[in-house]
């Protein structure tokens, strides 16, 4: 039956509403695909099922493929729902199953104007292949409805296929577009690549010189680590070698401004030495004395105190004097100096190095420790540096330049008292 109802063709469509005793006939059922009218098999056909899907059902009755072209295989379909069959009730099946959901929600509608607003919901939404099935199977679907549903749905039919020729033109300039933005893109993924390629080769150069940059610097780190290394081996080998090269370079400066004072020196002994040639020659000019002042005279000579004596051993001796205020050590430079012995100072660990103490103790021939003005540490490891070697170590307590010459030259105190003493004889 199937078969000869795909052989046969299609009549012309013709949209008249079924007769009102069809429907009386059906009462609270809903309708089957073979119960509608011959008019809403097309538009059911041809919108609520896929080609897809309708040529594997008819394949399926037919026990071979479906014929190829898609009108054919449509108006066979539409034959074939005239009547119950096979294939109608496959059909059947199959719009139930897939629309279950519109028809369980169409069951509320009881009346046939309930039933018109939903579909109207549905045209409004643009989703009618559901809403149409479910209410032309509907119980309440009258002829008027059902006829009105066709029409629109008709009428829907061509606007869709105007929209799909539209769309169609639409798609095809999308293509066009697409096609240039295609070729525009390969032109910049082009060009992408090639500055890709660029900063890679610039990336890879910079490396390198990275990799260069590091090895030159792990180079010069090394030359420090091995200069370090050997710096550290020669303060091992030679000790105190900083304090020795501070002394040297004081020891220079000091030999200079020895040198500068022997030619001072020299220049006051010529003149010292001129000037008592002049005294001497003015004396043997000079007229015998009268022998009352020749008397006076001899007693004057009795009273005058005796010279000066400088000590022997401290002339051309090195003096050490360790602590003192900074302001008396230009008098204590001038002291030592006077009496023909070479300065040296340190200041006992304010601002000098404690280990330099040591070598300028080694180098003094005597040491003056002002115990007013040095440090604990100082004061005993000159203490200690003396016992130790029987260096004479001279100890002041009150850090100024008369205290200093008072214990350093005692016999110079006893001529200045002299002296003293015999001023005030002559004054009387």
């Amino acid at each position: 039956m199937c078969e000869s109802a795909f052989a046969s063709t299609m009549s012309p469509l013709t949209l008249e509403p079924p007769p009102l005793s069809f429907f009386s006939r059906l009462g609270s059922r809903r309708r089957r695909l073979w119960e509608l009218s011959r008019e809403s098999h097309c538009p059911v056909i041809g919108v609520c099922l896929p080609l897809s899907v309708l040529r594997k059902l008819v394949g399926k009755v037919l026990d071979r493929a479906a014929p190829l072209e898609d009108y054919d295989l449509h108006v066979g379909a539409v034959n074939a729902c005239s009547s119950r069959n096979r294939l109608s009730e496959l059909l059947q099946d199959e719009l139930d199953r897939r629309y279950a959901t519109v028809i369980r929600r169409y069951k509320a509608a009881k009346t046939s104007e309930a039933l018109e607003s939903l579909w109207q919901e549905a045209v409004d939404e643009g989703d009618v292949a559901g809403p149409f099935w479910a209410a032309l199977t509907h119980p309440r679907c009258t002829p008027a409805l059902e006829l009105a549903l066709c029409r629109e749905m008709h009428m829907l039919q061509h606007q869709a296929g105007a929209t799909t020729r539209v769309e169609r033109s639409r798609f095809e300039a999308l293509v066009q577009e697409n096609a240039t933005l295609l070729r525009e893109l390969g032109k910049v993924q082009e060009r992408c690549t090639r500055l890709v390629t660029e900063k890679t080769r610039e990336l890879e150069r910079l490396r390198q010189d990275l990799m260069q940059a590091r090895a030159t610097l792990l180079c010069r780190d090394t030359t420090i680590a091995c200069l370090r290394s050997d710096l550290a081996e020669i303060r091992e080998t030679v000790p105190e070698l900083e304090a020795r090269l501070q002394l040297k370079r004081k020891l220079a400066a000091e030999k200079a401004h020895t040198k500068a004072l022997e030619q001072q020196l020299a220049a006051l002994r010529q003149e010292l030495s001129r000037a008592q040639s002049e005294l001497a020659a003015s004396r043997r000019r000079q007229n015998e004395p009268e022998p009352s002042s020749c008397a006076a005279t001899c007693s004057s000579a009795r009273h005058l105190p005796p010279p000066v004596t400088i000590e022997p051993e401290l002339l051309d001796k090195t003096i050490l004097c360790v602590g003192g205020r900074s302001g008396n050590i230009t008098d204590y430079r001038g002291v030592i100096e006077r009496i023909g012995g070479r300065f040296v100072h340190h200041d006992g660990g304010l601002e000098d190095n404690l280990g330099q103490l040591d070598a300028n103790l080694a180098a003094a021939d005597l040491v003056i420790c002002q115990t007013g003005c040095i440090s604990h540490k100082a004061y005993w490891r000159v203490k200690d540096h003396c016992k130790r070697t029987g260096k004479r170590c001279v100890f002041v307590d009150n850090p100024s330049v008369s205290a200093l010459a008072r214990t350093l030259f005692p016999r110079l105190e006893e001529n200045e008292t002299a002296k003293d003493a015999t001023d005030d004889a002559s004054s009387q």
